[in-house]
């Protein structure tokens, strides 16, 4: 099958995957034309056409990831920028403003897998052969991430751990926030 095909065939049925993921039309052309760009350079190495059209929905995949990462990258750096701007309106402090600078502080070893599991889904068997790092190293890494996300909202927010293992408590006030504010 030539890459002409298989976008004659399967086009549409990618681009509403990754617009369900991505919920931007431009944005969802972008990854499209760049996984059938990676489709022509590796075409050649599919052995059985049975096999194409899970084959594509997993290039596809990796490529949202690839993008989603890109954009992590890029939080990073535009958060002083944002906080700046969130300083207009002082009323508005959510769980997400906490959560968003748990994470930005949270060590990459642990943010990566975390986003990858519990934000894209993945499975952590598919996140350590993406991170190329052995599947008991991911589910340590995972498991370490979420007890430092928790004693984050413990230490900004205030929040206790109940017996049960559940955040309980209730948002502070912005200023009295140590991590957002």
């Amino acid at each position: 099958m030539t890459t002409k095909n298989a976008w004659d065939t399967y086009s549409a049925d990618i681009k509403h995957f990754i617009l369900s993921k991505v919920k931007n039309e431009a944005l969802a052309d972008d990854i499209l034309q760049d996984t059938f760009i990676k489709v022509h350079t590796k075409l050649h190495t599919l052995k059985e056409n049975s096999k194409l059209k899970p084959w594509l929905f997993s290039v596809a995949r990796y490529t949202i990831l690839d993008y989603f990462r890109s954009l992590s990258q890029d939080i990073d750096l535009d958060i002083p920028n944002q906080d700046v701007d969130d300083n207009e309106d002082d009323s508005s402090h959510t769980e997400k403003d906490c959560l968003r600078g748990i994470l930005i502080n949270l060590p990459k070893k642990y943010r990566d897998p975390i986003f990858l599991f519990d934000i894209m889904g993945l499975k952590q068997k598919d996140i350590a052969t993406r991170l190329e790092l052995p599947l008991p190293t991911i589910k340590s890494q995972i498991q370490r991430g979420r007890k430092l996300i928790a004693q984050g909202f413990m230490d900004c927010c205030g929040y206790k751990m109940n017996q049960e293992g559940y955040l309980i408590g209730e948002l502070q006030d912005k200023e009295d926030c140590k991590i957002c504010n």
